[in-house]
């Protein structure tokens, strides 16, 4: 299960991506917004992150109008290594190397077709599973100690 959150910059291509995931018949639970109206993208960021830090879901998608300010949210609850991409090899490669669990994207930014290619790439893309990274990501969980 995939789980979701933005602000109100990021809900239109939230919607787009919860549209995909339904056609690709892949889970997900929405941790709002759930309208345009103006709010604070800590309380979405955080809901989906810890969402993803306890379990319930496996990955996250966060959404705000740049991206930043939800990924940086989003990285500071423990367990979370979210990563904002802007393009497909940035999100394959913080999958194959990062083992990022969280993926942020900004709804002013990045259109939609080009949003759900990223969210696909990261989707799809495994771990690599490869000592030297494995031991860095020990090292960023380390830090959180």
């Amino acid at each position: 299960m995939i789980a979701l959150g933005s602000d109100h910059g990021g809900f239109e291509l939230k919607e787009t991506i919860k549209k995909h995931l339904e056609e690709r018949g892949i889970e997900y639970k929405d941790f709002g917004t759930y309208s345009l109206d103006s709010c604070d993208y800590p309380d979405f960021g955080k809901a989906a992150a810890e969402a993803v830090a306890s379990g319930e879901c496996e990955k996250g998608i966060v959404v705000c109008t740049t991206g930043i300010g939800i990924s940086i949210v989003a990285n500071k609850v423990k367990g979370v290594r979210c990563a904002l991409c802007s393009e497909t090899t940035s999100a394959r490669l913080t999958r194959e190397h990062n083992d990022a669990n969280v993926l942020a994207l900004g709804g002013g930014m990045t259109g939609p077709l080009l949003a759900l290619e990223i969210v696909d790439t990261f989707l799809d893309t495994p771990f690599s599973g490869l000592e030297k990274h494995a031991r860095r990501i020990s090292k960023i969980s380390a830090i959180e100690e």
